[in-house]
């Protein structure tokens, strides 16, 4: 029996890993997703357990090892991909001593605000391309000197949970250009640590991962994990990217114009660029893309959050087995527009474009004639509207409309969500195949690295589309009747959200 050389591509997400395996034509041959829990508390801290999202990282790569050996396959190598943003201090085993502080993670929104409203806060924004926020290791980190300085002290490295789960792998620390960039503390000019940005932290770069190219090598797993997951201990390592990264190589966004939309946990809007931009008033990112491409755009708290939040809430009736199917029947139902009612999906606070942590979700206009149906619909186009106000501002920054417009993530299994972001966004939206573009770009990246692909322009040629989703006229009319309001609704309350974070509920 020829089994087929292929790269496992691994994509470590807020709720769950998902692992491809990828064979020389891009074809998957196989998929395993395995979840673990993000957990919340006192409405401000998210965190994963470090060592649950490396023991399910390498219990789906076990899975898709062998799923992959019965389709005639051999995995010779892994890529890596991982959620941004996210922050682990180690100690000098290499063991945690924190959890995996998550993008979701509010507890340094006052340190961030007083960086953000001073003329440091700009500064290093158009440094490093991060957006002041808690979001940022970098605002993280200012949390941890303030508020917990023994921790902070005894801190011997500071890395995200893919560096984490690449050391579980290898033994090695090493972070990649385009995660490093999400971090706040990466100069874009250099494509080093930023020196301002650590000082003013008062950390020093030893503490940080050595910082290596996206198609950087890792030759050998670690002796115990290669014989777990039965593969050799030659079997290189990929460092790979940023989810956003590995989302606009996987949707085959590679040239400037090209766009991407991504809703999953929480939702993105990301342009190819061929230089950096940045926004001056710091409310875009913009982050490595890899060799010569940049990522410009901006992220959005609440995407697929939003829909497990109202169906956990308004629609606990319907079986895990069909919930998707039944939720995208009733959205279909209800009108563009749902009758009047419109939503702020600011359920877990919000990123871009408002960068406020005090935010609140809004029901507006809710009167007796709406039922469970027409809120579930308002959630699906709020969270497009929000998105749509990015868009705007990306195409603002980068000077060109986006007349390639793609769009990946789970949302994308919801066929009335596909067609409430076209109407919204008034254009023609390109759907892959794969809802799993984040993992599937990151095979690609390894394949890239690996030198089986000579450039990643081969994604032109092996990418496969669905029928691409047209925004019907008279639903886009009705959304642009009603963006207006819904971005103004903000301006109206924003002093009321952070009256409501004062009496703290």
């Amino acid at each position: 029996m020829i089994e087929r050389s292929c790269i496992a591509g691994v994509d470590i997400g807020t709720s769950s890993v998902k692992v491809l395996v990828v064979d020389p034509d891009g074809r998957i041959v196989a998929s395993v997703s395995r979840a673990y829990p993000l957990v919340r508390s006192d409405g401000v801290n998210a965190e994963q357990d470090p060592d649950l999202v490396v023991e399910r990282t390498m219990q789906a790569l076990r899975t898709v090892v062998d799923e992959a050996r019965r389709a005639e396959c051999r995995v010779d190598a892994i890529a890596l991909s991982a959620a941004m943003h996210s922050l682990i201090a180690l100690d000098d085993g290499g063991r945690p001593r924190t959890a995996s502080i998550t993008w979701a993670d509010n507890r340094a929104a006052a340190q961030a605000a007083h960086l953000r409203a001073s003329a440091e806060g700009i500064e290093i924004y158009r440094r490093t391309g991060t957006p002041i926020h808690a979001m940022s290791p970098l605002a993280k980190l200012l949390w941890f000197r303030d508020e917990d300085p023994d921790a902070f002290k005894a801190a011997c490295r500071w890395v995200s949970i893919k560096e984490f789960v690449l050391l579980a792998l290898t033994g090695e620390i090493l972070t990649d250009h385009s995660m490093a960039s999400a971090s706040g503390l990466f100069s874009l000019e250099t494509s080093q640590w930023d020196t301002e940005a650590l000082d003013l932290i008062g950390i020093a770069a030893e503490i940080l991962p050595e910082l290596v190219p996206t198609t950087h090598v890792v030759e050998r797993l670690q002796p115990d994990i290669a014989s777990s997951l039965t593969l050799s201990e030659r079997c290189p390592v990929v460092v790979g990217a940023s989810d956003g990264a590995v989302a606009n190589i996987g949707a085959g966004a590679l040239r400037p114009g090209s766009v991407v939309c991504s809703i999953g946990t929480s939702g993105a809007v990301r342009a190819t660029t061929d230089r950096p931009v940045t926004d001056a008033e710091g409310r875009l990112f913009c982050y490595v893309m890899g060799e010569h491409r940049w990522l410009v755009g901006g992220p959005t708290n609440n995407g697929g959050s939003a829909l497990a939040w109202v169906r956990a809430s308004l629609f606990p009736d319907l079986d895990e087995s069909d919930a998707f199917a039944k939720l995208d029947e009733a959205a279909a139902r209800i009108p563009a527009g749902a009758r009047g009612l419109m939503f702020l999906p600011y359920l877990l606070g919000e990123r871009a474009p408002q960068w406020d942590s005090t935010a609140r979700a809004v029901f507006f206009g809710l009167t007796d004639r709406h039922d469970r149906d027409h809120m579930l619909r308002a959630v699906l186009e709020g969270v497009a509207m929000q998105l749509n106000s990015v868009l705007s501002l990306v195409e603002e920054a980068v000077g060109t409309g986006a007349d390639d417009m793609r769009a990946t993530g789970g949302f994308a299994r919801m066929h009335s969500w596909r067609r409430i972001v076209a109407g919204v966004f008034g254009r023609r939206i390109r759907f892959p195949v794969s809802y799993e573009s984040s993992a599937w770009g990151a095979a690609v990246l390894g394949m890239l690295a690996m030198d089986r692909i000579d450039s990643l322009d081969w994604v032109e040629d092996h990418l496969e589309f669905q029928t691409d989703c047209e925004p019907d006229r008279l639903e886009a009319e009705a959304y642009a009747r009603r963006i207006e309001l819904f971005e103004g609704l903000y301006g109206r309350l924003d002093s009321a959200f952070d009256d409501l974070a004062r009496i703290d509920l």
